[in-house]
This record gives C-alpha cells, structure tokens and sequence, in this order.
C-alpha cells in the first residue's frame, strides 16, 4: 500500500466564497471594502463612503486611487472565484479609465468578471459604480499571474472578522495634501529631487504572508506623484481630473518604504500625458510604472 498522501478536495464554491470573503488583503479589510454577491468568476463589491477618502476635500471628489485599489481587490476576489483558492495571485497590469468624479457621501460599488483564465494568467474587467452599473464612476481592465508565489490563502493568510479599524488623515494645514486627505492617510510626504515618499505600514498591505504592498497602494502613490508634479510645473491651483491610468507591476513592493517620480509626457490646452516610476531602494529597478491623462482644470474665465 502507498503511504503517499491523498491531495485534499478543494473545497464547495460557497466555502471558497466565505474563506475569499474573510481571507483578503490587509487594506481590503482596513478599507471597509466587503463582498456582497459573488457567482464562478463574478465578484458584487461594496465600499463605504469614509471622510478619509476623499482626494480634494474642496470638492469631497474620492481620490482616484481610492478607486483603483477598490478595482484592483475586487478583480482579485473574481479571479480566486474562478482558481481552487490556493493559488497565490499578482496584478500583473491593470487599467482604469475614469467616466465620472464619485459623487460625495455615497457608497461605491464594483462587479469584476474573470472572462478567462491560461495556466498562468488570469483576465480581468470590472465596472465600479454607485446606483447604476450602467452609469459608471470607473472601468477598469487587468491582467493577474496565477502561482505568483507559494503562499496558499486559505491556510497561509489570517482570517478578518468584524468592523474595519478606524484611519486616520493627521491635519497638515500648510503640507502639499492639506486638501488631499487620503494622501494624508498614507504618510505621503514630498522628498528630495522632486520625488515622494509612501512610508510602509501595515495599512497598505496586500499579501500579508510575504509581506508585500497593495497594487492598487501603489496606483495611488504613482498617480498622486503624477497630480503633484503636474501642479507644480504647471503652476495649478486646483489638481487636474484622472480621465485614465495604465500601471504596470514589475515586481513585489517589498516591507520598505516606496519612492515615486513624475513627469510630463505631453501638454495640451486640456490634456496633459504623464509618466510615473515607483521604486525602493534602487532607482534603477522600479517596482511599478504607470502612464496616463489628466484633464486640466480650466480657470472660470477661460473656454
């Protein structure tokens, strides 16, 4: 008789459903962000309205990279719908187009379909809205690595109960981010040679096993880079619209803090083109990039 260990059964759908619904990302839970609905491959997605995400506290406009990360975890949970539930994933790029601002106060919601899946990566699209699916806020496309590492999620990653910890914007009247209190939240801070600094801390955590940062975190960081270098070289008052961002992930973001720098790509009278570069402690191997378009702000008396 063989003494070789039968492989256990993966577990029922709902069980894979309930261990997904428990067992997220760090940020996931800190967010509030909850799984309503799901279905093989479909994930149904809330995330409450919390003062602390807002970008631009003058018009209470959620930060863009409140939405990318909620539409980067949300497509995460599609694609664990779809796979047994241990195989360990990584964004490997991910795309936000933004339709509208979110309107202040409400709730957004997100429905991510996994529309295929090879052997090693996993396609993604996901819709973030608040009352109509059919009116979005963003949408959102992206590409995932299945068996990015060995951890296994069900056994590997502590299990979240309960409400969400509280998170907190420290005032910084005078600061860069004195609108911008989710910038705040993340302990972004300007630094030498016009790059930014985003402290590491357990608030930003995506895998919580390896331990490695959030991909949609860093979305935040690279946009919020661009939106500062853009003001600053343009001499804005008020920070330009996201109309789309293209991330690209190049590695994990490790425990340390990350590093971002920003240029201007193109300028337009409206639309300005951008480059970002995230790194850590070498600025020669960046862990992520990102491309994208702003529209400017218009003053009141221009057309």
């Amino acid at each position: 008789m063989s003494d070789t260990p039968t492989p256990a059964a993966p577990p029922a759908f709902d069980e894979l459903a309930e261990a997904i619904r428990k067992r997220r990302s760090v940020y996931g839970h800190i967010s509030g962000l909850r799984m309503d609905r799901f279905a093989p491959g479909e994930a149904w997605s809330t995330l409450p309205y919390r003062e602390v995400f807002v970008g631009d506290s003058e018009t209470g406009v959620i930060h863009g990279g409140v939405v990318t990360a909620m539409l980067d975890e949300s497509c995460g949970m599609a694609v664990q719908l779809v796979l047994d539930g241990a195989s360990a994933i990584a964004t490997l790029d991910l795309r936000i187009d933004y339709q509208k601002p979110a309107t202040p106060g409400l709730d957004i919601k997100a429905h991510a379909v996994c529309f295929r899946v090879t052997r090693s990566i996993a396609f993604v699209r996901a819709t973030a809205y608040q009352e109509e699916e059919s009116e979005p806020v963003a949408t959102a496309t992206a590409c995932f690595m299945v068996g990015a590492n060995r951890t296994n999620m069900l056994t590997d990653r502590p299990a979240f109960g309960g409400a969400p910890p509280p998170l907190e914007a420290p005032e910084d009247p005078t600061g860069p981010f004195a609108t911008s209190p989710f910038a705040r939240c993340l302990g972004i801070r300007l630094a030498e040679n016009d790059t930014l600094v985003m402290p590491f801390s357990h608030r930003i955590i995506g895998n919580p096993v390896l331990p490695a940062i959030h991909g949609g975190m860093t979305g935040a960081f690279l946009e919020t880079a661009a939106i500062i270098t853009v003001m600053r070289e343009l001499g804005a008052a008020a920070p330009p619209k996201p109309i789309g961002l293209t991330i690209n992930y190049l590695r994990s973001g490790r425990a340390l803090d990350s590093i971002a720098s920003a240029s201007i790509v193109k300028q337009g009278r409206r639309v300005v083109a951008f480059e970002a570069r995230a790194w850590q402690d070498d600025a020669t191997k960046p862990h992520a990039t990102a491309f994208g378009h702003f529209m400017l702000r218009q003053a009141p008396e221009q057309d």
